[in-house]
């Protein structure tokens, strides 16, 4: 029989630092904890209940997704929003995301299309809040590139979006009171779908590349705010 430390173990639930690591992420994207906003590791220890070791860990995770600037021998500090940042991102993005997309392209059914234009109805519904409708908009786009994503596109993408999503909140957030922003979302979104409907690689490339530089220009939106995007849209 084999010693017991060669077995395999049984799965067991998630670890405190992954759970400390979920809830700062979930603080610091939706702007619980501001940019800029620095804190103590006893500060966050205190706050969530739990000794300073997950926290570290949870910390260092964060830094390495570009979230939170960890200073030794000082406190901790939520990145700022950055501009320099922001379009390296979306650069990141424009090489990876529309090739993604035309190859994934000719592999989706029409079946998951019908379901997937179901899903963008959704994104016109008022009653839906930035939250919600974020959420729903990372798996709808995961959705239309997984049939040509690796493991590798798909560990990059989730953290070009997470890079991208405090500055998308924020700017969606702004324009989320005006109520044509609601249908704007929903039809962009049908649009997209309709690109992937004709089969043509260039076409897909293309509204990939376009829907990418609209919401590019929302997020530049959090990073000023002086301008009301609803305004200058009318």
């Amino acid at each position: 029989m084999a010693s017991s430390g060669s077995t395999v173990r049984p799965i067991e639930s998630r670890s405190v630092a992954e759970l400390v690591t979920f809830e700062l992420r979930r603080s610091i994207v939706n702007g619980a904890l501001a940019p800029g906003q620095e804190f103590s590791l006893r500060e966050i220890a205190g706050m969530l209940n739990v000794s300073f070791i997950p926290v570290r860990e949870a910390l260092r995770s964060l830094e390495a997704e570009g979230l939170v600037i960890n200073r030794p021998g000082r406190s901790s500090m939520v990145a700022p929003l950055d501009l320099d940042d922001l379009h390296a991102i979306y650069r990141l993005r424009h090489d990876l995301e529309p090739n993604l997309a035309a190859r994934a392209c000719p592999l989706l059914t029409d079946a998951e299309l019908d379901r997937l234009d179901r899903q963008a109805t959704e994104f016109g519904d008022h009653d839906r809040g930035i939250d919600e409708i974020y959420e729903a908009h990372h798996v709808f786009h995961l959705a239309l590139l997984k049939p040509a994503a690796t493991e590798w596109d798909t560990r990059i993408l989730g953290t070009l979006w997470r890079a991208a999503e405090r500055y998308i909140r924020i700017g969606f957030g702004r324009l989320d009171p005006d109520p044509r922003e609601h249908g704007r979302r929903e039809h962009a979104h049908h649009d997209l779908l309709r690109a992937f409907r004709s089969r043509d690689v260039e076409v897909v490339r293309q509204a990939v590349h376009d829907h990418l530089a609209h919401n590019e220009q929302i997020a530049l939106h959090a990073l000023e705010p002086s301008v009301d995007p609803a305004a200058e849209a009318r």
